[in-house]
């Protein structure tokens, strides 16, 4: 009876260290997954961080203005008018806003229901300084 007992008593040790074992190794295969992506994150954000720098360095009013400067013959550029520029409500209409065609289902024949379109957020109040 008591041996029985000890080899039932050792196969459950055994189970339990395996299960032990195997949920430890998904553990650790989990934390360099986590690993991975937070060195992913960082790339990401680095270059986001070096894009903008570029852009930064790419926009600058002295730069822009030396190269109208340079290439004004070829490209002939004008100034932007002000009565060129648009309003946003004057704009032609957003896709969500553009109305859904009845669509007839193929076995009934019936019309089918029209899904709403999304509320379209009135026009914001920012003002970017090109519209005066």
């Amino acid at each position: 009876m008591l041996r029985t007992f000890d080899l039932v008593l050792v196969g459950v040790m055994t189970a339990a260290a395996a299960v032990t074992y195997t949920i430890k190794h998904r553990a650790e295969l989990k934390l360099e997954e986590v690993h991975r992506l937070e060195a992913e994150i960082k790339l990401e954000k680095d270059t986001i961080d070096l894009l903008k720098a570029d852009w930064a360095l790419q926009s600058q009013p002295n730069r822009l203005e030396r190269l109208v400067n340079n290439y004004n013959s070829e490209l002939q550029l004008q100034p932007t008018v002000s009565t060129s520029l648009v309003h946003a409500k004057e704009l032609p209409m957003l896709k969500a806003q553009v109305p859904v065609p009845e669509i007839a289902d193929a076995k009934t024949g019936k019309p089918k229901p029209k899904v709403a379109p999304k509320p379209v957020e009135e026009e914001d109040e920012m003002t970017t300084g090109s519209v005066e």
